[in-house]
């Protein structure tokens, strides 16, 4: 599932690129926000990623961290209630300097509690540090 919004032609033609890239292996399922209105029950499932799919609740949101963060919450365990297999690829923007643009000092916050939720539910979360897998849980 890929969950990016396309902003602009810079970023459509990134897009298509990636797109490109997969092989004919992939089923490619584009959704900004509502993954859990696709049932992908006893499949893999990749979800790229939760950084983008939270940058389309914050900007619907208004910035509000903690609307977003409910509404992605709710989300999350709706979609994730199905019986399948799960991958999500999401980023670790809090291990930086603390940002001094209060927009993103709070995509921070809600990045990072977002992080946390989906972390308590996995039963497996792998921290990628240079191409290197390095185990949490």
């Amino acid at each position: 599932m890929a969950t990016a919004h396309i902003w602009d032609d810079e970023f459509r033609e990134r897009v298509r690129r990636h797109q490109e890239r997969r092989g004919p292996q992939w089923t490619n399922i584009e959704e900004e926000i509502h993954l859990s209105r696709h049932d992908l029950s006893r499949r893999v499932v990749v979800i790229d990623c939760v950084t983008l799919w939270l940058t389309n609740f914050f900007f619907a949101n208004d910035s509000n961290v903690d609307k977003s963060l409910e509404l992605a919450k709710t989300e999350f365990d709706k979609f994730t209630d199905h019986d399948a297999t799960y991958i999500f690829a999401t980023n670790e923007i809090g291990l930086g300097g603390v940002s001094e643009n209060a927009i993103q000092r709070k995509f921070t916050d809600l990045q990072g509690w977002m992080n946390q939720h989906i972390a308590s539910k996995a039963d497996e979360v792998i921290l990628m540090v240079s191409g290197i897998p390095v185990k949490i849980k």
